[in-house]
């Protein structure tokens, strides 16, 4: 048995200071939480499997900290209190710390791994507890907000791990979100996005049907959208993603093959429970099929392709 999880080594940099960040991940959303470290002033280590990112003119101009690339997650956690990870899914998350080059062997006691990931509960659990074997704290903080919130830096952190870990990392997240919550233990804040992600699947599907009934019935739809936006049929999705379903045209706001991934955590977790979720199972069935037609790489919002297109 593990003893008493250390406090974050007095050695390492508080948070809030302009520490060395080590951060895996430059993706869609990773990228845009990347640079808006570096703006608060922090030093990061990076890495990312294409490497490409590293290089991005948004992380390496003049204005803010040494940006530091690095060959492996093992050598971007070098000389870093923290590990910021977010990557694709479970097998990523896996790799990224007990892989070959994994940042697991080289954190030092005390360290802190923060997981933007969003990954089954189980699997953050099994993190958490290996990671604990030697000292080292972990909280699953998956986001929600869409590439526009990591943008702005108002990001939902949707929180699971120990309260005192939380707290010193509070200065950190509250610099890629607008709103941090604490669920709970290590899984709470996945078992939070995977409810997310089942509302997002039913209200970005309601979107692509409402637009598609409302172009057949060839009404203007722009002034329809506006029009709905202040009621009670309101929506992130309706206000955000409306404008892509019109132009049929889907730039990546979030993958439809990630989101795709998430419903499955969620369709998992129902059944632990012996539950039924038919909308989200439709909606999985309709993301499969359109990732068949090649549609993996687009936004969500490709889902108002499962529908009769409008002809002028």
């Amino acid at each position: 048995m593990p003893g008493k999880m250390n406090e974050l080594s007095p050695n390492h940099e508080p948070m809030n200071s302009p520490a060395a960040v080590a951060m895996v991940g430059l993706g869609a959303l990773g990228l845009p939480i990347a640079v808006n470290l570096r703006r608060a002033g922090y030093r990061l280590n990076v890495h990312t499997r294409s490497r490409l990112a590293e290089s991005s003119a948004e992380l390496v101009d003049d204005q803010g900290p040494t940006v530091t690339s690095s060959s492996s997650p093992k050598e971007a956690v070098h000389g870093c209190a923290v590990l910021l990870i977010c990557v694709s899914d479970d097998a990523a998350v896996e790799a990224v710390l007990w892989g070959d080059g994994g940042a697991g062997y080289a954190l030092t006691p005390g360290s802190l791994v923060i997981d933007c990931s969003t990954i089954a509960p189980a699997t953050a659990a099994a993190m958490a507890k290996r990671l604990a074997e030697q000292n080292v704290h972990y909280i699953d903080a998956p986001v929600t907000g869409g590439t526009e919130g990591a943008k702005a830096g108002t990001l939902t952190v949707l929180c699971g791990g120990e309260t005192k870990p939380l707290e010193q990392a509070r200065p950190l997240l509250e610099v890629i979100g607008s709103s941090i919550h604490h669920f709970g233990p290590v899984g709470s804040g996945q078992q939070v996005k995977a409810v997310n992600q089942v509302l997002v699947a039913g209200s970005y599907a309601a979107v692509a049907e409402a637009i598609t009934l409302g172009q057949h019935l060839q009404l203007p739809m722009e002034q329809v959208v506006a029009a709905l936006i202040g009621g009670a049929a309101g929506s992130w999705a309706l206000q955000h993603r409306s404008a892509a379903m019109l132009a049929d045209q889907y730039p990546l706001g979030f993958k439809l093959a990630l989101h795709h991934k998430d419903l499955k955590i969620a369709l998992a977790a129902a059944k632990e429970q012996q539950l039924e979720l038919p909308l989200t199972q439709l909606v999985l069935e309709q993301e499969s099929e359109l990732m068949q037609q090649g549609l993996g790489n687009a936004d969500v919002s490709a889902l108002r392709r499962c529908y009769p297109a409008h002809s002028s």
